[in-house]
């Protein structure tokens, strides 16, 4: 072994050591629960009595169990309405930021940010007031000047999903909008100059130099969105409970039906979120092998 390998083999030793406490305590609380539950998921346990193995059954009985249908349908109603209307928006804020004047664009980037620093428990029940079916509810008194409504919104089942996507998406957008302005900064000013150059308007620099050179992170920002919408849970939770009729129950709401509902089926809470989890990794394996080329 040469003189260089064995320093390179030394500094290496080194980096581990100083790294080890950090992945150790990492692995302990991200990892190991993982670990915990993925073997529950072939239990029957009340967390009181003796564990019983009961090999597959937690997931015969998950995906025989007629609300899974419902649950996965009402999930992927929310993220295709969540990507439609919730993904182009940030970036579209983003864009628009970026084009004002940098003394004012923190303040329009702390404008966006700032239903993100709104506790979420707080954003969502001023929402639900907002959301409220009398006529003198909040929207539908806006709305009244215009000859629409009353809406019934969050006890109406064919409007309490979209009603539930609007807000999540007034409650995210302003990360993505940091992130997207942040990008924004990396694309060189004269890509600008010699579209306009070329006789590009505002939509054609937009198109032809903004969205090539932000492909890369807009691409796992609407990865990342993916999965978050399949993990939806708070918004529904807290402001329907899954209702009216089943209309806003998500995967995640019906796994915490199974733990908390009374049944306390923690084995089949568990089978199902290893289900889901397999679900999302395949998703993003796919999707990545199928974007890797224009991630290039």
């Amino acid at each position: 072994m040469s003189a260089r390998s064995r320093r390179h083999r030394r500094s290496d030793l080194v980096a581990l050591a100083i790294a080890a406490p950090t992945i150790v305590v990492f692995a302990a609380f991200s990892w190991w629960p993982i670990v915990l539950g993925a073997l529950m998921s072939f239990q029957r346990t009340t967390f009181i009595g003796p564990v019983d193995w009961v090999g597959w059954d937690n997931f015969v009985y998950v995906l025989e169990d007629p609300q899974l249908a419902q649950a996965v349908v009402n999930t992927l109603w929310f993220t295709a309405l969540a990507i439609v209307f919730g993904f182009p928006l940030p970036l579209a804020l983003a864009v628009v930021i970026s084009t004002v004047r940098a003394r004012a664009r923190g303040a329009y980037a702390a404008l966006a940010y700032f239903p993100v620093i709104v506790p979420p428990v707080v954003a969502i029940l001023l929402w639900r007031f907002a959301y409220d079916p009398a006529p003198t509810g909040l929207f539908n008194s806006a709305l009244r000047p215009l000859g629409v409504g009353p809406f019934a919104w969050l006890n109406d089942a064919a409007l309490a999903m979209p009603s539930i996507v609007l807000q999540a998406t007034w409650a995210a957008a302003g990360t993505s909008v940091l992130v997207y302005l942040a990008a924004l900064t990396a694309v060189r000013p004269e890509l600008y100059e010699a579209a306009t150059l070329d006789g590009a308007g505002v939509w054609g620099r937009i198109w032809h130099v903004t969205l090539p050179q932000m492909r890369t992170i807009i691409l796992i920002m609407l990865l990342l969105q993916l999965i978050g919408a399949a993990q939806v849970f708070t918004e529904p939770f807290l402001m329907t409970s899954g209702g009216p009729q089943n209309a806003t129950l998500t995967v995640l709401l019906l796994m915490y039906r199974y733990a908390f509902g009374g049944s306390a089926d923690y084995g089949a809470a568990t089978a199902l979120g290893v289900l889901l989890a397999v679900v999302l990794a395949v998703l993003s394996t796919v999707y990545l092998r199928l974007t890797r080329r224009w991630q290039e």
